[in-house]
């Protein structure tokens, strides 16, 4: 279970932790009792894995239930909370090493059976509205970032192009933007005005709603500031997937779920949709043509 910068991440992390930590306790077992039982040398052990120091096994719930006499229900779910633990962080290098196509065709399934999805994006453009040269671009940029040596970025643009067939389908499809995601140009100009004028058409499909908050709105919601987040998509209502900087972290527990589905309702609150949406898109639209005229 790799080190991860989130607190979600470490949250989570410790709570197994401290459940094993009373898990022995209640047992009235001590450090180095629980030690000799396990065959370890000294208690370091036991302190690392309760304090959240060490990575956290199966091996080692099974191992704390066993001498701490937990039932087999206990059992089952401690198992389940440390394989959540192990899913919920996953580093990008971790994530590169299969390849880019892999991480298109990984969600695949998750894209077709999902009946609503909520996209935040704060910087880009998400895979979904991308237009192939603009994913082209996104995805080389990706490959480069993390020095990949498979270049398979052809076959990784056809199978995230692939993925957008999932928005001909029952499912909803929800997007907030902000304003920066449409203006940050990280592709050639001609790349980038094809992604903008793609948007406007993706407005109009039935499945999608897209929103964009404008720079110039004022960012409070019920009286309290509303700052820009990192991108998030969530799942119905069980599942969030955040975008950072060194990896992907993934959110199941209820109460965290929850705080991200009132981040995204405070988001959507600040918004611009419909022909307000259209303007946005267009203020960027007349902005790539100035500078061709500039050019010229």
């Amino acid at each position: 279970m790799p080190a991860s910068p989130s607190s979600s991440a470490q949250a989570a992390r410790q709570r197994l932790a401290d459940r094993l930590r009373d898990l022995r306790t209640r047992a009235h077992i001590n450090g180095v009792q629980f030690a000799e039982q396990a065959g370890w040398s000294n208690s370091t052990q036991v302190s690392l894995i309760e304090r959240g120091q060490r990575t956290i096994t199966a091996d080692h719930v099974r191992l704390w239930c066993r001498i701490c006499g937990a039932s087999p229900d206990t059992t089952e779910e401690l198992l389940a909370e440390q394989a959540h633990v192990v899913r919920m962080w996953v580093a990008n290098q971790q994530l590169a090493r299969g390849g880019l196509r892999r991480l298109q065709e990984e969600t695949r399934d998750l894209y077709a059976e999902a009946r609503q999805m909520r996209f935040y994006a704060s910087k880009g453009i998400p895979g979904l509205l991308q237009t192939p040269a603009y994913c082209g671009w996104a995805l080389r940029s990706i490959r480069h970032e993390f020095q990949m040596e498979l270049d398979d970025v052809t076959a990784a643009v056809e199978a995230r192009m692939a993925r957008k067939h999932a928005l001909h389908g029952p499912c909803r499809f929800a997007f907030v933007l902000e304003q920066e995601a449409i203006w940050h140009r990280t592709c050639p100009r001609q790349v980038h005005r094809e992604q903008l004028q793609h948007l406007l058409r993706v407005i109009g499909m039935p499945s999608v709603s897209l929103g964009i908050i404008p720079w110039a709105r004022e960012r409070t919601v019920a009286g309290f500031g509303v700052w820009p987040d990192e991108s998030f998509l969530i799942t119905g209502d069980h599942l969030v997937t955040v975008e950072l900087v060194s990896g992907n972290l993934t959110v199941t527990r209820r109460e965290e779920v929850a705080s991200y589905v009132q981040a995204w309702e405070r988001f959507t609150a600040l918004a611009r949709v419909g022909d307000g949406a259209v303007a946005l898109i267009q203020t960027a639209l007349d902005a790539l043509d100035a500078l061709d005229e500039h050019d010229r």
